[in-house]
């Protein structure tokens, strides 16, 4: 039984084009370029933020978004930023009594954010609000202690294996892997993906069956 669902952000709930542009309108190179590192970055198995590295090393990125909020010019989200199918299947989830949680590796201005779009969401929680990020197990305890919700009726649902299948597996949550974004593109077929997660998914609507079964 599933009575509980909690969702990754980035591209899961949320594109993550908004976010990546800004940062390099922000540093002064081209929206492609800074793209393809991240892309590169992360196949490599080194966190994203590595890219805003390689464009100005030594870079304080905390400093660094800090400067961008000051001048105007930091996070935003907004109905456009959403994934199409998420209000539908969030509602539809809700409307069938399973308890939906949204908990990713997020800043706590984007946590602001997320809750002022009003989503039917139970819970909306950050890592920075949380105090720890993914993959430490640290940070599926404490949102599913937020939730009151026990791992073994929970499923977490994200696109990046060692930030979202793997871990949360390994906290007790049952896994779908989302088919979505680049990170879920690039190892939707990987060994471990097949192996580690219990679904593998195109679209979230094909939550509401999961947990309905």
């Amino acid at each position: 039984m599933i009575d509980t669902i909690l969702f990754d952000v980035g591209e899961t709930i949320t594109r993550d084009d908004r976010y990546w542009a800004s940062w390099a309108d922000w540093l002064g190179v081209s929206r492609h370029t800074l793209s393809a590192l991240v892309g590169a970055v992360v196949a490599q198995g080194h966190d994203n933020a590595a890219a805003l590295r390689l464009i100005r090393p030594g870079i304080d990125i905390a400093a660094e978004y800090a400067a961008r909020e000051a001048a105007g010019r930091g996070e935003h989200l907004d109905e456009t930023d959403l994934y199409r199918d998420v209000r539908p299947t969030l509602t539809a989830l809700r409307e069938n009594g399973v308890r939906v949680v949204i908990a990713g590796n997020q800043t706590a201005r984007a946590g602001q954010l997320l809750r002022a779009l009003d989503l039917p969401a139970d819970l909306i929680v950050t890592s920075e609000e949380l105090g720890v990020a993914k993959p430490a197990p640290e940070f599926f305890q404490r949102a599913l202690e937020l939730a009151q919700a026990p791992a073994d009726t929970a499923l977490y649902v994200g696109d990046h294996p060692a930030n979202d299948v793997r871990p949360a597996r390994a906290a007790g949550l049952r896994v779908a892997h989302l088919r979505r974004g680049p990170w879920g593109h690039l190892w939707a077929d990987d060994p471990a993906v097949v192996k580690e997660a219990d679904w593998r998914i195109e679209t979230l609507s094909q939550l509401i069956e999961i947990a309905a079964r």
